[in-house]
């Protein structure tokens, strides 16, 4: 094992998952894929708002999930939403089933990225939002915004 540890590059960001899920718990994921997808990846041309998870005979896959095909791969390009199989640890796999039997409870992604040049996806572990609590998120983020203005509107 050497020392040259390339930092975390997030390909892609699920920003409407936190907007409509509490996350309760994170888990990282490997994802199963070809060739040139990869190299789409690593070129950032990903999308996961539109994604979801299911478990089928004891492994789990994400469903559309969108990797544009690469310029170069003609005839080595896939489906850019062909379903990909997600890679956890069978005891993981089933712990994770046992919590989405809850009453609404999701696993839904929330990144896609490069760590020690392997492609992941980070999945949490959601419970929907009501309608109440997106407003009260939104009204706490207005909050923010206008205590920040207020202060830098203080130094001027």
């Amino acid at each position: 094992m050497g020392t040259n540890k390339e930092p975390m590059k997030l390909v892609a960001n699920n920003k409407k998952a936190y907007h409509d899920y509490f996350v309760d718990e994170k888990i990282e994921a490997g994802l199963v894929l070809h060739g040139t997808e990869v190299k789409s990846l690593r070129m950032g041309k990903c999308s996961i708002k539109e994604a979801f998870i299911r478990i089928e005979n004891g492994e789990m896959y994400v469903y559309g999930m969108h990797i544009s095909p690469y310029e170069k791969g003609n005839i080595f390009n896939k489906d850019p939403l062909r379903i990909r199989k997600l890679l956890l640890h069978k005891s993981e796999i089933n712990k994770l089933l046992g919590k989405i039997k809850e009453k609404g409870v999701a696993i839904v992604p929330l990144q896609v990225y490069f760590k020690d040049g392997r492609a992941k996806m980070e999945i949490g572990l959601c419970r929907g939002k009501k309608l109440y609590d997106k407003r009260d998120d939104i009204a706490k983020k207005d909050q923010k915004r206008e205590a920040e203005k207020e202060f830098k509107m203080s130094f001027r």
